[in-house]
């Protein structure tokens, strides 16, 4: 299909840092479409995942030596909106002929699943961390939490939980809601990462260093509201060195109607739409980071839960550095053999190679044997010599995202990926089993070393599969609309990278993807008091 960028469009381009060829390129994906995954098999314990050495004294020191050495740096997106968290409080607000105790009631009593969860919702409010900061918006004008339950008033309590009336949940980062209640205070999801990041990334100098990926409306009340709760730890000796980059313009897609053709708004501007979570690549390569640990902005627990959570996150980085010393080694070794073919050049090959298949679950080509001992040579350095990932996996109890797998290459050969359902052909019956087979899941705890054996940063965007984005349906304004994902930060964007699974126990995750999550014992205090409010 045909169409053409005006004077205007291409100054809108140039502004946000676009190339013109860029929209080309997006139009070109839409019409061409990205192939589906090939699943080869799920990774299991022993066949592509692995369990934490049994040397876990020295992998705690690998990783003490690195904390204190200055060399590790956590990285949090933290774009994702509270408006998903509130999906279902928000779809009832949004239906006020539902918000009545007979209607709520009835419907209950029928089977209804939604009136089941949100009578649940009502008589358990006060079990949620950010209770209290509804209290006082509604004290503000003369309301009580009591009063408007038990006068059935539903909405106006909505209205103080989710919109600029009070609270204002349904438009606020999801990082910004209370999450955990403790004795004096509650946290937030972004309080609560400063509090593990004082404990797994602090240095010798006692500075920890966070980086967190914000929505551009929100990053100066972020960093109000992080600089006004980070004077709790610097009290205690710890300081909190935390940057803050948005997703950038240059890395939105354009949207297209059902014929490929760009869509414009009312103004007759080009609709553009965020890339997804695989655009944050280049706030990471912007980092210019050695060690760094990458985990979902909802994925925290209280204080009373976190020890396991501190424990893996310091073996999982030892494992790291474990591996990334051999590498470093393994590709020293490897150059020091060449420019000639001698006993050492085989020497090295043979040993370098046995670490790559055995330790980063490298499947060689079938006629690698066959090549030159040089090629050889080079052939590994390249496939050392890239950014290595060390990926904790919990066993699959059904939650929502993707898992580990074998994935089939153009060139024949098999890797580790991390791959999501979007990504997969559920179509083909096969490629169905494959995923249903899957006895692990990603739940984004990642520690990546993003520097070679040089100490110089590796070119992030050089190791991305492009193949691997993703179309996905969306509206505005009452029209459909095609968007364009691009490879996933996890998924495709780390597609060429080396990645180590490793098996972690689930008592690590506990994410929060809606608001009843926060209901579970794990984001409770210790003993949960009884319920004060009772609905009829």
């Amino acid at each position: 299909m045909h169409y053409e960028l005006t004077a205007e469009d291409r100054a809108e381009l140039q502004a946000c840092g676009m190339l013109p060829e860029t929209v080309a390129t997006h139009i070109r994906q839409f019409q061409q479409g990205f192939p589906p995954i090939q699943l080869e098999r799920p990774c299991t314990l022993g066949d592509g995942i692995a369990r934490i050495p049994a040397e876990t004294d020295r992998l705690a020191q690998l990783h003490a030596e690195a904390a204190a050495a200055g060399r590790l740096i956590k990285f949090v997106p933290a774009s994702g909106a509270a408006s998903r968290m509130f999906q279902f409080p928000l779809s009832f607000f949004q239906q006020p002929e539902l918000l009545s105790n007979q209607v709520l009631a009835r419907k209950a009593a029928e089977g209804d699943i939604d009136c089941q969860t949100f009578h649940r919702f009502l008589g358990q409010l006060d079990h949620f961390a950010f209770a209290q900061e509804l209290r006082t918006v509604l004290h503000r004008d003369g309301h009580t939490l009591e009063g408007l339950l038990s006068q059935g008033q539903y909405h106006t309590l909505l209205a103080y939980l989710l919109t600029p009336a009070g609270l204002n949940y349904a438009n606020l980062p999801k990082g910004l809601v209370p999450f955990h209640a403790y004795r004096d205070h509650s946290r937030t999801a972004f309080e609560e990462h400063l509090v593990e990041a004082l404990e797994y990334v602090r240095d010798a100098s006692s500075v920890a260093r966070l980086h967190f990926t914000v929505p551009a409306p929100h990053r100066q009340v972020i960093q109000t509201y992080l600089d006004g709760v980070r004077h709790r730890y610097a009290q205690r000796g710890a300081q909190l060195d935390i940057s803050y980059s948005i997703q950038k313009p240059a890395t939105d897609t354009i949207a297209v109607d059902s014929d490929n053709i760009p869509v414009r708004d009312s103004s007759g501007a080009l609709v553009f739409r965020p890339g997804g979570h695989g655009a944050l690549l280049e706030n990471l390569a912007d980092l210019q980071g050695d060690i760094v640990f990458i985990k979902n902005i909802d994925n925290v627990l209280p204080d009373r839960l976190k020890p396991d959570t501190y424990r893996y996150k310091k073996l999982l980085c030892g494992y790291l550095l474990h591996l990334q010393q051999q590498v470093f080694f393994h590709i020293t070794q490897l150059r020091a053999s060449l420019p000639r073919e001698s006993p050492a050049t085989r020497i090295a090959i043979d040993a370098a190679r046995c670490f790559a298949q055995d330790q980063l679950s490298l499947v060689l080509p079938q006629d690698f044997e066959r090549t030159a001992m040089l090629r050889q040579c080079d052939f590994l350095i390249a496939q050392l010599d890239q950014p290595l990932r060390v990926c904790g996996v919990v066993k699959n109890t059904g939650e929502p995202g993707g898992g580990p797998f074998w994935v089939r290459q153009v060139n024949g050969t098999t890797s580790l990926q991390i791959v999501e359902a979007s990504q997969v052909d559920m179509t083909n019956a096969e490629q169905r089993v494959r995923w249903q087979a899957a006895t692990h899941f990603n739940p984004v705890d990642l520690v990546c070393g993003v520097r070679d054996y040089r100490g110089r940063p590796f070119p992030l965007a050089q190791f991305v599969d492009p193949a691997t984005g993703f179309i996905s349906e969306k509206s505005k304004d009452g029209r459909s609309l095609r968007a364009l994902e691009l490879p996933g930060l996890w998924n495709g964007a780390m597609a060429h990278w080396n990645t180590v699974f490793v098996e972690v126990p689930g008592s690590t995750f506990h994410p929060v993807k809606t608001v009843m999550d926060l209901l579970r014992p794990e984001h409770q205090p210790a003993s949960v008091p009884p319920l004060t409010t009772r609905l009829d």
